[in-house]
Formats: C-alpha cells, structure tokens, sequence
C-alpha cells in the first residue's frame, strides 16, 4: 500500500469516460447533479480537515469526483452511501483501487444510521441530493449520532438560510434550528456551471460542527412549533403569528420577555428557545 494515498488511485479513467461507460445520465427523481472537477472536490475534501482517523461519510458520491478527493485527501475509513444501483456498479473500480478504505454502501440515505458506519470521530462530506438535503441534514441534527463535523454542500439559498443571522432576509426556521444544534460557516460558493448537468441555480458548501447540547435549553418539538408560528405569518408582528398556537399568545410573550410588537426574523435563536420553553411551561400548566 502506497504512503501517498493518491498514487493508489493513478491510472483511473477520467470521470467523464466512467458517466459514459455506465450511462451515468443524471436524475432528476434522485436530485443528481455530478461534480467533476477534482480541483473543487479536493478544495471541499480539505475544507473538512483531518481525515484518517475515524470514520467519513460521504452520501450520493455519484460517479466518485468526491470520492477520490476524500481518498487522496487521506480518508482511511470512507463509506459512501449511494441508492443508484449505477453508480455503485461504476465506483467498483475506485473501491478495489482503494485497497480497503472504500465502502460503499447501498441504500437510502434517510433510512441508514450514519452512527452505524463506522468508529468514531464522524465526519459527513457530501454534495447533497437536492431533494433530500434540507431533510437529511435536520434529521443528522436531531439523531442523537454523535458527529464531528459535516462539510456539505447545498443549494446556494439553502445554504443563506442555514447561516442567516436574524434581521437577514434568509432568516428562518432552518437557521433557528441549525444554530440551535450546531456551529455553522459558509465556507464558498460553487457555480452551477461546474455540474453536469448544470442545475439552474449555483451551490455552496457549508461547515457544520454539532454542539454537544444545544445552544440554549428548549424542548426541540416545542421550538419547532415556536418558530413555525412565527415564520409562517413572518410579515405579522408576534403576538399575531404566535396565536396560532394553542396557548394564550401574550402570556406566552410574556413568559418568554419577548416584545409582541417584533416580527419572526429579528429573534435571536436564544429568544427563540425562550419562548419554546414558555410554550412548553404553558402546554403543562394552562
């Protein structure tokens, strides 16, 4: 076995030749859009640090471009998770290539405990699946899985909103609760024109380090009932769009030092948790 993890992978047929020889045409049904320059999947494989310890996670790795970046990069346990039964039949060679630090695993990302793949530290880099990214990062956040660090890439609005700041139009529920459960950075953007096929809007990756408890003390289903009263009516001051709720909304403001007359998006994600557990105090004693 080599000591310089890219020569392992030398001799490997450009990833353009692999989409052809295994009629690789994107999904629409599967939200595939294939990254192939290697100069951004190596730029996303180091934004995610040290990676030959523990496990990495890479879900939907396509034709591979990613795939090899993370093994050049140094990934010893890398596990990709892949539900297009082409595309597994396509990283065969790249997983013998790899003489043991490939895994690739088939099945739907939902449905797979990212926990069970492997020893600890986890790590979870991919170009997400369009369609499923904004459900499968709430539900690694809410898992329980003790993950060390996700550097993922989404849709370019997807990613304002998951590191909006209050009093930013991005502002919303998935910032309250990405920020509740985790450290978030944007780290750059990636136009549309690098994918094939090109998707109609350009992409950016996001680093994402899970808390070890949350940011503040809140009931996470009773801050998911908060903030989807108050960013569903966002334009209505609070003590309009929290009525919704079936509490008395100005105890529920009170409880929480909340002023009524603010809208949604000015809320920090502590006032957020605030009222959450007003809500929750409330619901248990009317």
């Amino acid at each position: 076995m080599s000591d310089r993890p890219e020569a392992e992978l030398e001799g490997l047929p450009p990833l353009r030749d692999v989409i052809a020889a295994h009629g690789l045409s994107a999904r629409k049904g599967l939200g595939q859009h294939f990254l192939l320059d290697l100069n951004l999947t190596h730029r996303i494989a180091r934004a995610a640090g040290e990676l030959s310890s523990g496990t990495v996670v890479e879900i939907g790795p396509g034709p591979g471009g990613l795939t090899r970046s993370l093994l050049a990069e140094g990934a010893r346990n890398l596990v990709a998770v892949e539900r297009d039964s082409r595309c597994i039949a396509a990283l065969e060679p790249l997983a013998l290539a790899a003489q043991g630090k490939l895994r690739i695993v088939e099945g739907d990302a939902r449905e797979v405990d990212v926990s069970k793949l492997g020893p600890a530290p986890l790590k979870i880099v991919a170009n997400l699946p369009y369609n499923v990214a904004t459900p499968l990062l709430i539900g690694w956040l809410s898992g329980g899985a003790e993950i060390a660090e996700m550097v993922l890439m989404f849709q370019r609005e997807v990613a304002d909103r998951i590191t909006a700041q209050p009093g930013t139009k991005a502002y919303g529920r998935l910032s309250v609760v990405a920020n509740w459960r985790a450290e978030t950075r944007r780290l750059f953007t990636v136009p549309a024109r690098a994918f094939t096929p090109p998707p109609r809007v350009d992409s950016a990756v996001v680093s994402l380090i899970p808390r070890t408890k949350p940011l503040h003390p809140a009931d996470p289903a009773d801050l998911e009932a908060t903030t989807a009263a108050a960013f569903g009516q966002r334009r209505k001051m609070l003590r309009r769009s929290l009525a919704t709720l079936p509490v008395e909304a100005a105890r529920l403001l009170e409880m929480a030092e909340v002023d009524g007359n603010r809208r949604a998006e000015t809320l920090t994600v502590a006032e957020f948790a605030a009222l959450a557990r007003a809500f929750s105090a409330l619901r248990a004693d009317p």
